[in-house]
């Protein structure tokens, strides 16, 4: 489990594909602190450290991770957001996040809000997955590659978020532009409440 805090962002420094999987080889500035079957969330996406050496370590994605969130898209050189579990004696300064990223969404804008950024977000609508909280709603929370958000003017099939600077200069979202595809986990809770209610209804 996690809260959406980012911790900084890692650069890929080597990718190993081996069928379908691929192996992404990692450096920041926590490696020395790292252990074999750890949990990190990588760009909301949670994976299981496999190796450490020579201050990287690697991590795999199988084909499901890789078709349902943009990891598949990373190049080497490439920041990713990455945040270790969370710690249950401290506080939870974002939400639960599971690191289970449910799909993709694009940036259709990107404005400047004079020192902080508007970021617009689309996303593929499914009626039937909205039923089961597969939604946004308004002043509530989002993850977007791993970062804790709250959800302003919300539609069917996009969203915006507000990322003042520090967020900006901290995690990926300075590489974010139109165009870019990023990850989404929606909230737990909502789904829990809209499956609910679909059942008991």
């Amino acid at each position: 489990m996690f809260s959406g805090i980012v911790e900084e962002y890692a650069t890929v420094v080597a990718i190993e594909r081996e069928q379908e999987n691929v192996h992404l080889t990692m450096k920041c500035s926590f490696v020395d602190e790292l252990k074999i079957d750890q949990s990190v969330a990588h760009n909301g996406v949670c994976l299981t450290v496999v190796r450490i050496e020579n201050g990287t370590y690697t991590v795999t994605a199988m084909k499901e991770t890789l078709d349902r969130s943009n990891l598949g898209l990373l190049k080497v050189g490439d920041e990713v957001n990455v945040e270790r579990s969370m710690m249950m004696n401290g506080r939870l300064d974002g939400h639960i996040v599971q690191g289970h990223v449910d799909q993709t969404a694009e940036c259709i804008n990107k404005e400047d809000a004079e020192g902080s950024w508007i970021f617009t977000f689309k996303y593929k609508f499914d009626k039937e997955m909205a039923k089961r909280g597969y939604i946004t709603v308004d002043k509530g929370s989002v993850t977007v590659n791993g970062v804790s958000l709250t959800v302003c003017n919300p539609t069917n099939d996009t969203f915006q978020v507000c990322i003042i600077p520090y967020t900006y200069e901290n995690t990926n979202f300075h590489n974010i532009k139109v165009g870019s595809v990023v990850n989404l986990e929606f909230d737990i809770i909502g789904k829990y409440i809209s499956r609910y209610s679909v059942l008991f209804k």
